[in-house]
């Protein structure tokens, strides 16, 4: 062969080489960056770095200016669907498919959230057949089927191009008049909830899905509905770590990598704040007794728990200030924006320091990348496979 012919071939397998490197880091319909997160940081404005601790309630059934506006001028770090902007299979996806376009050019990929639960609490659409409650796959008590559930549930959450669900509920449900967790709860006995709920978990892992474990510390015991009003639990911690903690404790012991902190007020800890603006609770309990190191996310600041009681960029501020590191705003575009203010005005003024905001972005990223999230455009639904496996569990679990 000649010298010309070897540089030519030596050429076409370096040109090749560079475009097959170019696609690993940049898919089709994803120009997100991967990175070592403080790199990442560096290059972030503080408006960049608040904009990912936000999780922002989307109108309507499609793309609209609000939306749009929290994406490319805030950056904010994800969104949560609920059933009514989630109409049918190929809208949700489109819908879906929006938003990654138009955070195609920002550095981190978009949370792209729902709460899928199984039983009552669903929210894809497509007429799935519904799985079993939590309280009858307690009743039947095979981790294995929990395993199945969780992985079917993360199979569909990816069919969508949805990247977090908010669950395996890790509620003990230990009182019966509770009005909000009731058959969400897998068992009375934490045992059982922890077994079953680690094994969903990481059934919804094991598709590349994000599982947010909740509602910290534990709503089982409550007797308020906390999106009507805030709940109170008067326990020990002694009375916690026999019952309510044991299954938070036993999951971040087994891999539990976010997890969503409740809106309940327990003055044996914190006789001021509920648990989600809570230093006691988030920073003491979580982080430094539980040894917990992944992210901590809100819920949803616009239940009346917390909107009755608080401004909304005043929780903010209280609730990063507890060690949150997402700020979850389900619902009204100009109140994720007023949260992202309040925040930076704290910075601004030195109650909140940037160090501070730098630690949960760094969280965020890690988790974010952990999943080798990217904005990748989604394609055609197939149920017909997902309603065949929920059969074939349903079956499974006794009537």
């Amino acid at each position: 062969m000649s010298k010309n012919k070897i540089g030519y071939s030596l050429l076409i397998v370096m040109i090749l080489v560079f475009i097959l490197s170019y696609f690993a880091i940049n898919p089709i319909g994803g120009k997100n960056r991967e990175g070592d997160a403080g790199s990442l940081i560096s290059d972030m404005t503080l408006d960049e770095k608040i904009g990912q601790m936000l999780v922002a309630g989307v109108n309507g059934t499609q793309m609209d200016e609000p939306t749009k506006n929290l994406i490319q001028k805030h950056k904010v770090g994800g969104f949560i669907f609920f059933s009514d902007h989630l109409k049918e299979p190929e809208q949700t996806v489109q819908f879906l498919n929006q938003l990654k376009e138009a955070n195609a050019d920002n550095p981190l990929p978009l949370l792209l959230s729902v709460d899928e639960e199984g039983g009552n609490v669903t929210r894809l659409p497509g007429g799935l057949v519904h799985f079993p409650t939590n309280q009858k796959i307690g009743n039947a008590n095979e981790p294995d089927v929990s395993y199945e559930i969780g992985t079917i549930l993360g199979k569909g959450l990816k069919e969508f191009g949805f990247n977090l669900d908010f669950a395996p509920v890790l509620d003990v449900n230990s009182n019966p008049d509770n009005p909000i967790i009731g058959d969400r709860s897998f068992s009375p006995d934490p045992d059982i909830v922890s077994e079953l709920g680690i094994q969903t978990m990481k059934g919804i892992q094991s598709q590349n899905i994000l599982s947010s474990i909740k509602h910290f510390p534990g709503h089982g015991d409550t007797s308020v509905d906390s999106h009507l009003e805030l709940p109170v639990v008067n326990k020990s911690l002694q009375e916690l770590e026999s019952l309510e903690l044991i299954p938070f404790k036993r999951a971040i012991d087994d891999g539990a990598d976010l997890i969503m902190v409740a809106h309940i007020l327990l003055p044996e800890l914190d006789d001021t704040y509920p648990s989600s603006l809570s230093e006691a609770i988030v920073t003491d309990l979580l982080r430094k007794k539980l040894n917990y190191k992944g992210v901590v996310i809100t819920d949803d600041m616009t239940m009346k728990a917390v909107a009755d009681n608080y401004g909304m960029g005043e929780a903010a501020v209280l609730s990063v200030k507890a060690g949150s590191d997402l700020i979850l705003i389900a619902h009204d575009a100009p109140k994720a924006v007023a949260a992202m203010e309040a925040l930076k005005t704290a910075v601004k003024n030195g109650e909140i320091s940037e160090e501070r905001i730098d630690e949960s972005v760094k969280r965020i990223i890690n988790l974010k990348q952990k999943y080798h999230l990217k904005d990748t455009q989604s394609g055609e639904v197939d149920l017909r496979e997902l309603n065949q496996a929920i059969k074939s569990i349903n079956s499974k679990i006794s009537p």
